[in-house]
């Protein structure tokens, strides 16, 4: 009987894909094994069928600005803030005049080279106050909107997160400020006040503003406290200090960031409200509320007086609070 030759322990099979096969060494049989297929399109083994590789997933801040993004009412609001930002910041890269500066001579005329919305009551150019009231009332509206959003969340976050006698204490304080009516308190606290500075106005607003924003984030806390990571870390042994700024606060922070979006507009609104009511912003300030409460009595005669500041006032408000709502759609998943 012919001796069989020996049996190679480092060889191996392979199938040749076409009913045969071939003697591999061990190292190119592991090489061959490691090696995506050309033919499944550099899948790995074991993958689902034409997988390729997979992506990371998406963080909710990641995702929603995949969203906004691709958002036209986020774009057009964006572009418009923007705009205004810019004008507040460097108003005289487009109007060049000095608001304070009338000429009777020219008081109520309309559109002319050079004073494209007339002049108003006093004669001084309607354009150039326009411009320049942008500053006032985005200054007064972003200040008081930090104002509000930083100690409301800071009351609110630390009530909810420990709760017991402290977050009675403090909803019974915020059922108290909601109860006093935003104007009445205005004329009222502002009456007393002889600044000619923004911050009287944006003290008031802050005042009366953070129960609002108190109560989200109280809400918003409370309800990231009872997830499942944060009782792991705390089962780990995290501090409070950690829990409230690594887990609870990143999670919990996206409802006061689109109720403050939708709340600057509305701070905005309000200061030109109490400066139309005398409490407010006053003079020689530059204000859109200032000049409505002058062009006022003369709407009949010299409507764009009022119509040129009323409707700046109304393109910024709503601006704001397209943002505020396309912001609201991105980062709450129960709208998707």
């Amino acid at each position: 009987m012919p001796e069989q030759p020996p049996y190679e322990k480092e060889g191996a099979i392979a199938a040749t894909g076409m009913g045969g096969a071939m003697d591999l060494g061990a190292s190119e049989a592991e090489t061959l094994e490691q090696r995506p297929s050309a033919a499944s399109g550099g899948r790995a083994p074991g993958g689902p069928e034409g997988a390729g590789p997979q992506e990371k997933p998406r963080s909710l801040w990641s995702d929603a600005w995949h969203d906004l993004r691709r958002n036209p009412v986020f774009i057009i609001a964006g572009l418009v803030i923007l705009f205004l930002v810019v004008i507040s910041l460097w108003p005289s890269l487009i109007a060049t005049q000095n608001p304070l500066k009338c000429d009777l001579a020219k008081a109520q005329e309309g559109s002319q080279p050079g004073h494209p919305f007339g002049f108003d009551g006093q004669g001084c150019d309607v354009y150039t106050r326009v411009v320049y009231g942008t500053r006032v009332s985005i200054s007064v509206g972003v200040c008081a909107t930090l104002g509000v959003a930083i100690l409301g969340s800071l009351l609110g976050g630390i009530a909810g997160f420990f709760g017991g006698v402290g977050d009675a204490f403090l909803s019974r304080i915020t059922d108290i400020f909601f109860a006093i009516p935003v104007v009445l308190g205005g004329l009222v606290l502002l009456s007393v006040v002889t600044s000619n500075t923004i911050w009287p106005v944006i003290g008031f607003i802050v005042l009366l503003g953070w129960p609002q924003i108190s109560r989200i984030a109280r809400g918003s806390v409370i309800t990231t406290r009872q997830n499942d990571y944060v009782q792991a870390a705390r089962a780990l042994g995290a501090s409070n200090a950690r829990l409230l700024l690594r887990h609870i606060t990143p999670n919990a922070v996206a409802p006061v960031i689109v109720v403050s979006t939708i709340a600057l507009g509305t701070y905005i609104a309000l200061e030109a409200t109490l400066s139309y009511l005398g409490v407010g912003l006053k003079p020689p300030t530059v204000s859109w509320g200032i000049d409505i409460s002058a062009a006022s009595p003369y709407i009949r005669n010299a409507p764009h007086m009022l119509l040129w500041p009323a409707g700046a006032l109304a393109i910024t408000v709503l601006a704001f609070i397209m943002l505020g709502d396309a912001v609201r759609d991105a980062l709450d998943p129960k709208l998707r």
